[in-house]
């Protein structure tokens, strides 16, 4: 008998370990996810896009890949960037936007971004807009932008 309850300590330490890593896994690659300067770009009433920016850093000592967003306050939400394709300048989706270890990526006017396409209200200076980024692994960071400014250039359009 005196093995029983040894047994049963080994096997509930057994569960808090995997109960645990279960619970490292679902916090995953998000938590080395660092996200500075975030913003949406205002847009204009009928406007049917808006694009967010912000720095992306990588505290984790291998790459990370965002490979979605998702935003309550948009039908769609995309990872973009702008390409030079015959002569012009053109925004196209990507699959992702990888985030090399120890390093940081700015998401910028012209260059990596976050399409919110279809806003459903007017997003104006001053609101905020909820944006999770979702990783590989399958874990996710929320955060929070505010909108900024009513200028805009010609390349965020729709």
């Amino acid at each position: 008998m005196s093995c029983r309850p040894s047994a049963l300590k080994n096997s509930l330490i057994l569960i808090l370990a995997l109960g645990a890593g279960s619970t490292a896994l679902a916090a995953g690659q998000a938590d080395a996810l660092v996200v500075s300067e975030p913003y949406v770009r205002a847009a204009p009433p009928g406007v049917q896009a808006a694009a967010a920016f912000m720095v992306l850093r990588n505290t984790a000592g291998a790459p990370l890949r965002v490979i979605k967003g998702e935003s309550p306050q948009a039908t769609t939400t995309e990872l973009h960037t702008h390409r030079q394709e015959d002569g012009m300048m053109k925004m196209r989706p990507v699959d992702e936007i990888a985030v090399p270890a120890g390093a940081s990526v700015e998401l910028k006017p012209g260059g990596l971004h976050v399409m919110l396409i279809g806003p459903k209200v007017t997003l104006k200076e001053g609101d905020t807009v909820s944006l999770s980024l979702g990783l590989a692994d399958g874990s996710s960071k929320t955060i929070t932008l505010p909108v900024r400014g009513g200028s805009h250039d010609r390349m965020h359009r729709h």
